[in-house]
């Protein structure tokens, strides 16, 4: 068995300028004080793997700030003045259901065999921020029942709404980590495989424990007890309606859903109306021309490749070595190692070794391998062989001092001798002019050609331990585009299902391109290379930009608004905020990552933070705007008549995905019946009343209390 080998890098910084070679000789073979300072770094063959693996302890302790921050955020968003109304239980169990997902698909995994790879630790960040979103649209879409109806018929209408945007969401999601199973890499595909699964458990656990949770919370509000001493409070009427700790279960008498919450409005009055301005259009325009030029120029500015020394933890002796190592010795590469494996070589002979010596020299005319400098045991036995005058060409002579002479020369672990044969051997031949992951790439494979056509006459091969690192280089940019080509696809498919209209489609597909030249240009631009880990998150970034593009583009394509202009308002007002909390909870899941002490997962929160930003851009911004130049994608379409839901109601001021229906048609409506919808007991205990039908201009029928939804959150 081969030890692994040691190199060592001695750095003297001299304070003393009359301190020579032989003092620092002196020095280091003597136990007196020096008075100069030496600054040593090692390396061995295995130092690699064992700070590699060392990665993912450096996270652990970043995975409790995570949680604490997701739980916060979570708690935060449902936070509610009314006593009843609040569900901070409801944002607990929610977190809590996530890290049930995480627990049981890395078990499950586990324990089916599959192997855990160091990027697999920075998944659970991911996965929380996209169980919390789930979250966050089954409450969303539980707000805006009736809390005067049945806990189940609330239920049911929840899961009607809610189900299909998030059994969306995580199809999209999960594909986009499995379509990352095709890439050659293991670290890719492990960390594909225990993603994918873990955003299928999330879904589980969201529509089975979290749902029971949610349940139960309403049964809590449908008695109208307080949410931490679960005692029963008043109902807030004009004299006590400001005690917020005494009185709860308010909601709007109106629709009979909870009371809207102010950021809804905000989207709908301000920021609408706003974006659909003329001249912001034109601001919207040049923004973005700004953004594709900068992506582009980021794109060119690419390169290829991961610093050996980021494989490590920062505080890792290897960084430290290769620091010492490029700071002097920068036109050196590494030794790589020229294996013999075939074992009918006859060394002794004369003309085996020319042979040899030959195919060496065809290692040397290249620029990047140093003249005369390869390490071979070979040659240094024919010079022993002269100075001793022993015959070498003879086999028996050759053999019988062959030995002795690897051990007392330190060869002796170059050469693999057994019953008298010699089975392989292996020499050294030393790189130059190695600075760069593209000259990386080129060195691999001259040698591997090399070695090829020299191994004609012989059985050789070339090896180095970075050459598996290096082999990435080779293929890493026909498998990026590979998975983002099929990816996209696999997206524009399920973009064509989920929106009715071809046209916005396109724009859905439009803007998964645009999101993924921003996110590659821009991790240029933030010093982060291509490499099996930003190809990680290139397919990460398609499922991400579907889930905002193709929201927006569906609200967009159902409203029945009659201008662009209003359509896009209107999509904004039913999104934005639902976006935006989507976005948040995602990056608090990878912020902490930031702080890590490995450049691998701070890489990771870098380019999920430019998918997150790029992407809510797009939704919020770039999206809406674009749709408004082309308003064909809004054309209203008829519908048939749907049976009116028995005890659901429209809320406007809390539902992001409603059609809102014209003003002349409430009004219509309004005098056709006689009472607030709610403004009778009889309802809350279940009675029905037959509600009369209208047909507006545009050829919709829109039915009192029943639901039409162009929300992807709530359809």
């Amino acid at each position: 068995m081969i030890s692994p080998y040691v190199t060592v890098n001695v750095v003297q910084v001299i304070e003393d300028a009359g301190v020579n070679a032989c003092h620092l000789q002196a020095c280091l073979y003597s136990k007196q004080l020096c008075l100069f300072q030496i600054s040593v770094s090692h390396f061995t063959s295995i130092s690699r793997g064992e700070e590699f693996d060392r990665n993912p302890k450096t996270v652990i302790p970043l995975f409790s700030i995570t949680y604490f921050l997701a739980i916060n955020i979570a708690v935060a968003s449902c936070l509610r003045l009314d006593c009843v109304r609040n569900k901070v239980w409801v944002a607990l169990a929610g977190v809590l259901s996530t890290g049930l997902a995480v627990l049981t698909s890395f078990g499950l995994l586990l324990f089916c065999g599959m192997p855990f790879s160091m990027t697999v630790a920075s998944a659970p960040f991911l996965i929380l921020g996209i169980g919390v979103d789930d979250m966050f649209i089954m409450i969303s879409c539980w707000q805006r029942t009736r809390v005067h109806d049945k806990v189940e018929d609330r239920m049911a209408e929840t899961y009607k709404e809610a189900a299909v945007s998030i059994t969306i969401t995580t199809l999209t999601d999960a594909l986009a980590f499995y379509i990352g199973l095709l890439t050659p890499f293991r670290s890719v595909q492990s960390f594909c495989m225990y993603t994918g699964t873990a955003i299928l458990f999330c879904y589980i656990y969201n529509i089975t424990f979290f749902g029971a949770c949610l349940a139960l919370n309403g049964r809590r509000e449908r008695s109208n007890r307080h949410w931490l001493t679960f005692r029963k409070v008043k109902t807030p009427d004009e004299d006590n309606k400001s005690n917020a700790c005494s009185v709860g279960g308010a909601y709007d008498p109106e629709t009979g859903a909870e009371v809207g919450m102010p950021i809804n409005v905000f989207f709908k009055e301000r920021y609408g109306p706003f974006l659909t301005n003329r001249w912001t259009k034109v601001f919207v325009v040049f923004l973005y021309a700004g953004y594709l030029a900068g992506s582009v120029y980021g794109c060119l500015q690419m390169e290829e490749g991961i610093d050996l020394k980021h494989l490590a933890p920062d505080d890792s002796y290897v960084a430290s070595y290769y620091d010492n190592e490029d700071k002097y010795f920068s036109s050196y590469g590494p030794f790589v190692m020229l294996v013999i494996k075939d074992k009918n070589v006859k060394y002794w002979k004369t003309s085996a070794r020319e042979n040899l010596k030959q195919c060496l020299k065809k290692f040397e005319s290249s620029k990047m391998v140093a003249k005369n400098m390869t390490i071979s045991w070979l040659d240094s036995y024919v010079e022993h062989g002269a100075r001793t005058a022993l015959n070498i060409s003879d086999k028996n002579v050759f053999m019988r001092n062959l030995p002795k002479f690897l051990n007392v020369s330190g060869f002796y672990q170059d050469v693999n001798i057994s019953s008298g044969k010699i089975l392989a051997s292996r020499l050294f031949i030393p790189s130059i002019n190695i600075t760069t992951a593209t000259d990386e790439k080129n060195m691999l494979n001259f040698f591997r050609d090399t070695a090829s056509t020299c191994g004609q006459s012989m059985n050789l091969l070339v090896y180095h331990p970075a050459f598996i690192y290096f082999d990435q280089y080779a293929v890493i940019v026909s498998n990026t585009i590979q998975n983002i080509v099929v990816a996209t696809a696999v997206m524009l498919v399920i973009s064509l299902l989920l929106i009715p209209h071809p046209l916005c489609s396109l724009w859905v597909t439009f803007a998964i391109a645009s999101v993924i030249v921003g996110v590659a240009g821009f991790m240029a631009l933030w010093d982060v290379n291509l490499d099996s880990i930003s190809m990680i998150n290139l397919v990460i970034c398609i499922g991400f930009s579907v889930d905002f593009s193709a929201h927006i583009s569906y609200a967009f394509v159902s409203s029945s608004k009659k201008t662009p202009n209003e359509k896009a308002i209107d999509a904004l007002y039913n999104l934005g905020y639902p976006i935006l909390q989507g976005a948040v909870s995602t990056v608090a899941g990878v912020v902490v990552l930031s702080a890590a002490k490995s450049y691998i997962f701070r890489t990771f929160f870098k380019i999920m933070f430019l998918v997150i930003l790029s992407g809510a851009v797009h939704g919020l911004v770039f999206i809406p705007v674009f749709l408004t130049f082309f308003g064909v994608c809004g054309t209203n379409r008829s519908v048939e008549d749907e049976k009116p839901s028995r005890k659901h109601v429209d809320t406007p001021g809390l539902q992001p995905m409603r059609a809102i229906i014209p003003n002349t048609t409430q009004q219509l409506e309004q005098r056709q019946v006689q009472s607030p919808i709610n403004n009778s007991t009889s309802l809350n205990r279940g009675q029905s009343r037959r509600t009369p039908s209208v047909e507006t201009s545009a050829g919709i029928h829109y039915t009192q209390n029943s639901h039409y939804s162009i929300d992807p959150d709530c359809p």
